[in-house]
């Protein structure tokens, strides 16, 4: 009976090392298949390491490089003096000197410049003589946070110039600031939201559902039923887009109408050429989507590019949150090739600004460029697969 026993428990003891051999086995077959799979490296260890280095190096609460521009109506030593201590600091850089208050608001309509600072006439007699200077500081609060820091730092540079000048002088000189928020006096902060929640929203709708769409059909082998059918590739396409090109365009009227009747978003600007310009966005869009189903072959792959290679820079590198002049330069560089920076700028441009197709030639071409391009690539990619 001992002898029975300890057989049985030979013989357990050697199941339960077989089980933790097929066990192990198992667990290395699972590594492998991980180590394997690109993609699946891609998710585990590529997405982590961009998203942190791209939020690393984007989100800043300090400015740096801000193009700014003068208006010296005195043109005396004390003006030149400050205008080289905020120039000297690192934080602006100037883009122009203005001749006429006239040019401000052009300039504002471009989009480059944050800040105008203008010095009164006779600013170092009054200064020096009556103890009293003032400077104006106009700041283009399209974007509010951005917008109070860029004054905080002008004013905390002329305090400290003014603090130097006390000690070397038997009166006590006043420099007065002036600041008013341009385009967003209230500082809002849902004049700087809706512009990117239109990009974001657009994208989603027309470049993820797009290529979800297509890639479902090449997934369950209907692609190759639909091609084989009287319709031609291209009508197959247009037929595929044409529903999101729609969904779009109600969600565009659905985001402009909520911000103007319920957050008070005004639209300065035409409102035609805002919709034209959204449907332009929306082409890309779809061009994007399409591109990325003809290189996709399930859903999952589609989705996972969309997600991580658009949606990603998109909330990143378009200026939607984060100001772009802030990044690193290599971050500047890249955010060129992501429509919705072109977009946002155009949105705030026509909504907030009031600019016409003059100011906002630039981006227009460039996101016609860009789905041009899209296009072009989806074509040679459409046609290498079904060779």
């Amino acid at each position: 009976m001992p002898h029975e026993i300890k057989e049985i428990s030979e013989i357990s003891d050697f199941r339960g090392i077989n089980d933790m051999k097929r066990f192990i086995g198992f667990l290395i077959k699972e590594f492998y298949h991980i180590f394997r799979d690109f993609r699946t490296l891609l998710i585990l260890f590529g997405m982590p390491v961009a998203q942190i280095l791209l939020f690393g190096f984007a989100i800043t609460n300090e400015i740096k490089d801000v193009k700014i521009a003068i208006l010296d109506e005195s043109k005396d030593n004390v003006t030149r003096e400050i205008s080289d201590k905020l120039l000297s600091s690192g934080y602006f850089l100037l883009y122009d000197n203005l001749q006429s208050v006239k040019d401000i608001e052009p300039e504002f309509r471009k989009g480059i410049i944050k800040e105008v600072i203008i010095f009164e006439p006779n600013f170092s007699d009054n200064l020096f003589k009556t103890g009293s200077a003032n400077i104006q500081l106009i700041a283009d609060a399209s974007e509010p946070n951005l917008a109070n820091m860029i004054v905080a730092y002008t004013t905390s540079i002329i305090t400290n110039y003014r603090s130097e000048i006390t000690k070397s002088e038997d009166v006590l000189p006043s420099i007065n600031t002036e600041i008013k928020m341009r385009f967003n006096p209230n500082l809002k902060s849902v004049f700087m939201f809706v512009p990117g929640l239109m990009a974001v929203i657009l994208l989603l709708v027309s470049a993820l559902m797009t290529s979800i769409s297509i890639t479902k059909e090449k997934e369950m082998g209907t692609m190759e039923v639909l091609l084989v059918s009287p319709l031609k590739p291209f009508q197959i396409i247009i037929g595929k887009v044409i529903p999101y090109l729609l969904l779009a365009f109600v969600n565009a009227f659905v985001i402009l109408g909520l911000a103007q009747f319920i957050f008070g978003v005004p639209i300065v600007g035409n409102t035609i050429l805002l919709v034209l310009e959204s449907a332009l966005f929306v082409i890309v869009a779809l061009s994007l989507g399409i591109l990325i189903s003809t290189i996709s072959n399930n859903q999952q792959t589609a989705m996972m590019i969309s997600l991580g290679g658009l949606m990603l820079p998109t909330i990143i590198l378009s200026g939607y949150i984060f100001p772009i002049e802030n990044m690193p330069i290599v971050l500047q560089i890249i955010s060129n090739a992501v429509p919705a920076r072109w977009f946002i700028a155009i949105v705030k441009g026509i909504m907030l600004k009031g600019s016409s197709f003059g100011y906002i030639m630039k981006e227009t071409f460039v996101l016609i460029g860009m789905a041009v391009f899209f296009i072009f690539l989806s074509i040679i990619k459409f046609k290498t697969r079904l060779e």
